[in-house]
């Protein structure tokens, strides 16, 4: 007798091998028509997956994320399949899954345009009306080989031929069309409601730029209509935000090719990273950080020590000089080891906490480059804390407040928090394993924070946790880390004198709140559409007088208001005032303080929020009173 255990627990008996859908349908008819895919001892699987001995089962449906994952992976297929019944001589490559949906690339004599992207749509509808069943075969690598040989497929071929020989090959057939896939995929083509083709995009193949340019397309798939009208929606809002335009409309920085994935900061930009900046200098010191600052060019023999030159040479700018191989530092902590190092320490030095505003490079990829987002020169609040096993916990805690405290200043609130322990190739013994990770764990316990566990996600060199803050669009940001390392300090020899005179390597916390700041910054005016706070605008106020005859008064308001701390200017400007408004409201300016005659005759001024709202007439001294987070 078979026996099937299902997740709640109950046993369904067989006299024989079923399959995942004769499970569904022994349970409902309704569940079985909803079925997309099952997960067998762990394995996500087909519906058609025959189990002939006794196995765990859990049925896959929309509602779960698998589902949706299985939906994207067959929608990738529908497009290539859609493909070749519009363009026969075009060659089918990879279709991955990606975040939010899939693409698929595409070798064709000559570009795709937006138009084949409507065509190529409304085939593919066409064929989810047909309600085609997906039917997985298997061949042998031989066997897959010659077939693809046959059809004209030169990519597959090429694709099967770095799989080891004699490995069995699975295809997935839906009506005219054949992939090679290792699946799973849904039952028929019937079973996607909702996907869209996105943008046309260029790729190489095997991401190598020495092979042919394809043509890739991106698409979304969704469970139902109603998610992917909510999805491009936010697409929507996002092009609005998108920091790139945001940054050029509102004079805050560019960037440029010769100089790629380094930011061009302007007068407003840096604005805003100085009064971040400061913000955190702020934070830091009461927290009892000691600021620093290190070298931006390091021999390579400190970075071989480190283990860097090994395991990052490739992301690390090098130079050299007088006979003397340098690297541009890709992070500060060797760094900051150097200084901890100079001097003899004590128990009763720890914890010392070392934070430096550290500009760094990494040679990343130009493709992977975005706006500020990613770039390849960047500055970190980063810091790094040499404390005792016993100090772990309660530093961590007082870090997690650090974190929490901060993302609230600049408007976030919602903070997921993700544990990841040790990976299977590490340093260090593990008891020491065993200290950090409860360490850390009751550090998140102790400020009752719910997190996500990430087994075996952790450096190799100790565990850490990931603060992801969510902007207003739900998009994760992850800022903030927290690790615990007990290697780079053995490494480059960090110690102190424990209390009983012994010798011991203290434990170094990696740590950053904002993680990148001009990816914060990036951000920062995505999430505020560029309408910052009050206290973090680069301009806060802008006086305006209605016509000449109040321009020394406009001048004197904004010289009273700068000598109050107001980042504060004055429009002047031979223009109507009603312009006037419309170009500061479109700069994003916190307060326009408008002055005429009567402002003149009471001394007052005309206060207008952001969102256009009047707040009337009132003195200077009202108005300040008033900014309640000036």
């Amino acid at each position: 007798m078979l026996k099937i255990t299902l997740p709640d627990g109950s046993v369904r008996e067989f006299d024989s091998a079923v399959t995942v859908l004769d499970v569904a349908k022994n349970i409902s008819p309704s569940l079985a028509k909803a079925t997309l895919a099952g997960v067998v001892n762990d394995k996500l699987v087909d519906v058609s997956h025959s189990i002939s001995s006794d196995a765990n089962l859990r049925l896959i449906t929309e509602k779960d994320a698998e589902g949706l994952e299985v939906i994207r992976h067959s929608t990738a297929h529908l497009l290539a399949q859609a493909v070749k019944q519009l363009f026969p001589m075009a060659q089918v490559t990879i279709g991955p899954v990606i975040e939010n949906g899939f693409f698929y690339d595409f070798s064709f004599e000559r570009a795709f345009t937006p138009e084949d992207l409507v065509s190529i749509e409304k085939k593919m509808a066409q064929l989810i009306e047909k309600n085609l069943p997906l039917e997985r075969v298997e061949m042998s690598r031989e066997d897959a080989i010659l077939f693809f040989e046959s059809i004209g497929e030169e990519y597959k071929v090429e694709v099967i031929s770095s799989i080891p020989a004699g490995e069995i090959i699975s295809l997935y057939r839906q009506g005219d069309f054949i992939d090679l896939c290792r699946g799973p995929h849904v039952p028929s083509t019937g079973k996607i409601k909702a996907f869209k083709l996105m943008k046309l995009a260029g790729a190489y193949w095997r991401g190598d730029s020495k092979n042919e340019m394809l043509q890739r397309i991106y698409g979304t798939a969704w469970r139902n209509k109603d998610e992917l009208k909510e999805y491009l929606h936010l697409l929507e809002e996002a092009e609005k935000r998108d920091h790139r335009k945001l940054g050029k409309q509102l004079d805050l920085f560019h960037l440029q090719e010769e100089a790629p994935g380094m930011v061009f900061w302007h007068p407003k930009g840096w604005k805003i990273w100085l009064v971040i900046e400061q913000y955190m200098r702020g934070e830091l010191e009461a927290d009892g950080y000691q600021e620093i600052k290190t070298p931006q060019i390091v021999d390579r023999s400190l970075w071989e020590k480190s283990g860097h030159w090994e395991m990052y040479g490739e992301l690390m700018f090098a130079t050299n000089s007088e006979n003397r191989d340098y690297a541009v530092k890709p992070m500060n902590c060797p760094c900051h080891i150097q200084v901890y190092n100079q001097g003899l320490k004590s128990y009763r030095d720890l914890p010392l906490r070392l934070a430096e505003f550290g500009s760094c490079h990494r040679n990343e990829p130009s493709g992977s480059l975005h706006g500020i987002m990613r770039v390849r020169n960047f500055v970190q609040d980063d810091a790094h804390i040499f404390c005792t096993e016993e100090q772990m916990e309660s530093e961590s805690i007082k870090f997690i407040d650090l974190v929490y405290r901060v993302y609230q200043k600049f408007g976030f609130a919602k903070i997921e928090v993700k544990l990841s322990t040790r990976p299977e190739k590490r340093v260090g013994e593990d008891h020491l394993w065993d200290a950090a990770e409860d360490a850390l764990a009751k550090a998140l316990e102790c400020k009752g924070l719910a997190f996500t566990l990430q087994p075996g996600e952790g450096a190799f060199y100790g565990p850490k946790i990931e603060f992801a803050l969510k902007d207003c669009l739900g998009r994760e940001w992850q800022c903030g880390t927290l690790q615990l390392d007990f290697n780079l300090p053995n490494r480059l020899g960090a110690s102190y004198i424990a209390e009983d005179g012994s010798k011991k390597v203290p434990v170094m916390l990696h740590r950053a709140a904002l993680g990148s700041l001009e990816r914060f910054i990036g951000v920062l005016i995505e999430h505020h559409a560029g309408h910052l706070p009050f206290w973090l605008a680069p301009i806060q106020v802008v006086v305006l007088n209605i016509s000449e005859k109040q321009a020394e008064y406009a001048a004197k308001v904004c010289r009273q208001l700068i000598d109050l701390g107001v980042r504060a200017e004055v429009d002047t400007s031979n223009e109507k005032v009603g312009y006037k408004i419309r170009q500061q409201t479109m700069q994003k300016i916190p307060y326009l303080l408008v002055v005429g005659d009567n402002e003149v005759a009471n001394e007052q001024i005309t206060v207008r929020k952001q969102d256009g709202s009047d707040l009337g007439a009132m003195s200077v001294t009202e108005f300040m009173s008033n900014c309640a987070d000036v």
